[in-house]
């Protein structure tokens, strides 16, 4: 019987596929690296499966999108912007005849590598890679080797592409997406985003689709922010943005989702009009130079890199040094361990540094310091019990 019930699930799983634009992603073309057999669940589906039930998942819960140490609960973190740019791009998907599980999977991930204190944390850890011979650091390929080679969850092809090649940061008015991938061609674009920071574009449209979102995402959330923490005025925007775009995230986000819809509509890419692609470049330059670049928002980098330096250091030390009971052991090294048990030996000090510090939350990483550098409080009961027992001096 239940044979006979996973056939019909299955059978209605590529029903719902044929309905789908010529240009999207079937599920039957999901492929592994370790080849297993499917379940009921769609490939791509069974991969959004696998990362939200991943450690590295549960970790965005205190990451930082933009603002770190900020007092007020409104403001955006990396785990709400995963969320807005997996249902901003759905949206998009399902308006265009593309694979939703796809979709889904690209989105929830792309963001996993994350430093903790977002960019910042990304520029100071990348300078440190450099320094130690491993690199550059980059989050979207930090997730790829998070997913796939530390946890080990045998993701598709399409989903770790799409994940590695996101790059919401880089303006485009067309994506094109570069069919016909490999493993061999996306394990060489990673090693070359590492060497030499060289991105690629996805390979399905589904990862496209991510791609813009991502954009559409931070891009009116961030704005809302910075006027929420008194950083700039909602009247402070050029008129070229406020106009075409809007000048409050809901404007904006239903422009950019309505404006890429209609331009991509029957089209091999994703793309916007021009109008919308000019008014969104200068409403990121308008971003970076009034938010991103802000000096109040600046004005703890010097610390934070100090503290990444300190903490790399000093993890390399305890490295060496085989202390087993650091924390890079116990609360690394150790759990890797259980679904990958050669990451140790065969993986270099200062990556397994990276790499431990890059799953770090913001929480974490101030615990860790504290631990490392502060002094710690003297346990009373302890030291009145040594003094005040049998056979010691009676204070009276």
């Amino acid at each position: 019987m239940r044979g006979e019930l996973f056939d019909k699930v299955r059978q209605l799983n590529t029903m719902r596929e044929r309905s789908l634009a010529e240009g999207a992603t079937r599920s039957a073309e999901g492929v592994r690296r370790l080849a297993e057999d499917e379940d009921i669940r769609p490939s791509f589906s069974r991969d959004t499966d696998r990362i939200i039930h991943s450690r590295p998942y549960t970790r965005y819960i205190d990451k930082t999108q933009v603002f770190y140490w900020v007092e007020n609960d409104h403001i955006t973190h990396r785990v709400l912007h995963v969320q807005l740019v997996s249902k901003i791009a759905r949206q998009i998907g399902r308006s265009l005849g593309l694979n939703e599980d796809l979709i889904e999977a690209i989105a929830l991930g792309h963001d996993i590598g994350h430093t903790p204190f977002g960019h910042k944390g990304e520029k100071a850890l990348s300078k440190l890679c450099k320094e130690h011979g491993i690199g550059e650091f980059h989050h979207n390929a930090q997730s790829v080797i998070f997913l796939d080679r530390i946890e080990g969850l045998n993701l598709t092809l399409q989903v770790l592409d799409g994940i590695l090649c996101h790059n919401g940061e880089v303006h485009e008015q067309v994506i094109e997406p570069r069919p016909g991938k490999t493993w061999e061609d996306h394990d060489r674009e990673l090693r070359l985003m590492i060497e030499r920071g060289e991105g690629s574009y996805p390979m399905t449209l589904e990862g496209c689709v991510v791609r813009i979102a991502d954009t559409i995402s931070y891009i009116g959330r961030d704005f809302e922010d910075a006027i929420r923490v008194d950083l700039i005025k909602r009247e402070d925007l050029p008129s070229i943005c406020s106009e075409v775009i809007g000048d409050n995230n809901r404007d904006i986000v239903n422009t950019l989702i309505i404006d890429v819809i209609e331009n991509s509509w029957g089209r091999d890419c994703i793309a916007l009009s021009e109008e919308v692609s000019e008014a969104l470049a200068e409403f990121k330059r308008f971003n970076y130079e009034y938010i991103y670049e802000h000096p109040a928002v600046n004005r703890e980098v010097d610390k934070i890199e100090k503290m990444f330096k300190l903490m790399f250091e000093e993890f390399l030390g305890h490295l060496e040094d085989d202390k087993r009971d650091s924390r890079i052991f116990k609360h690394h090294i150790d759990l890797i361990k259980e679904k990958n048990p050669t990451y140790e030996e065969e993986t270099p000090p200062a990556v397994i540094v990276r790499d431990f510090i890059a799953g770090m939350t913001d929480k974490y990483f101030n615990d860790t310091m504290m631990e490392l550098y502060f002094p710690k409080r003297f346990k009373y009961s302890v030291i009145q019990k040594d003094i005040y027992s049998e056979g010691a001096i009676d204070p009276r």
